[in-house]
């Protein structure tokens, strides 16, 4: 159609986007239509506006790197993930789950442990910290035979990653549960860090007169056929900013128990004292067990 006035711009836009044959994708399009013009037509947005955020867009792109991802640290800061997450997850957000984000740091291929061993691959100073996990399906019972990736930042807050004093797959690893649905290993405890500010969310956080920081958190990413893959993060409660996480991260069942212990490891008498322990349980929702696309390499 000809487009006479603004009014005829929306209708002649969505008229376009209901050809579209695949019925998802028509409706995510004819969705994305309304609320992005709608968008523009609430705030007013000005060309020189319009012309910056095309100018954001093209420069979130261009940071991309086998090390980073901006997209994704950008997703988190406005909430985006953690609300992807929470829809589609604990029987469509209705419940509590132990889905969480992905994150802009999780690598494929990360060596396998056995259960017992450590994750620890250089010189990482920082407290001992014993880590138990159980993963089990919906009705408790255990899951065998699950693949679990888990990973986080060093006692300094960087991933090895960024890191050019920590060895190649530093406090990563990927373990396999036990009849029980057991996985165990030692590390150092993590600590909460910023995220990377050096890019566009960093001038975002900036104008918003936000913080960068992240609470100290496990990553894990578990994997077993008949289930849908676990993305989970667990958090330290006596970390600074378990209330202000600038990715939204935090929910409730996510808060782990770090607990500190002033006498030796019978299990481990090599750690000292003191040194922390971590319980938690995991658990699964049946679906269809697929990898997500690695954000880095």
């Amino acid at each position: 159609m000809t487009i006479r006035t603004e009014a005829d711009v929306t209708p002649a836009v969505i008229e376009v986007m209901e050809q579209t044959t695949d019925p998802r994708l028509r409706e995510i399009m004819v969705s994305l239509i309304k609320h992005l013009h709608g968008f523009i037509r609430e705030t007013g947005l000005s060309e020189d506006e319009f012309r910056s955020a095309t100018a954001i867009l093209n420069e979130i792109g261009a940071l991309a790197s086998d090390s980073h991802n901006e997209f994704v640290l950008m997703s988190g800061s406005l909430g985006v993930s953690t609300l992807v997450c929470l829809l589609n997850n604990g029987e469509g957000g209705q419940t509590e789950t132990s889905q969480s984000l992905l994150g802009p740091f999780w690598r494929l291929n990360s060596p396998r442990v056995e259960n017992g061993g450590t994750i620890i691959r250089s010189d990482t100073p920082g407290t001992p910290l014993v880590v138990h996990g159980r993963v089990v399906d919906q009705t408790g019972q255990p899951v065998a035979g699950a693949e679990v990736d888990v990973w986080h930042a060093s006692p300094i807050g960087l991933y090895e990653n960024q890191d050019p004093d920590q060895a190649e797959m530093n406090l990563r690893g990927k373990f396999t549960t036990d009849a029980d649905g057991r996985f165990w290993f030692t590390t150092v405890k993590m600590v909460g860090y910023p995220i990377p500010v050096d890019g566009v969310v960093g001038q975002l956080l900036k104008a918003q007169g936000r913080h960068p920081y992240r609470p100290a958190h496990l990553h894990a990413l578990i994997f077993r056929e008949g289930y849908k893959t676990l993305i989970s993060q667990v958090f330290d409660p006596s970390c600074p900013w378990i209330d202000s996480d600038v990715q939204f991260g935090v929910t409730q069942a996510l808060t782990g128990d770090f607990v500190k212990h002033d006498e030796p490891n019978p299990d481990y008498p090599e750690l000292g004292t003191p040194w922390y322990s971590l319980d938690y349980t995991y658990v699964m929702e049946p679906g269809e067990a697929k990898l997500p696309r690695a954000p880095i390499k």
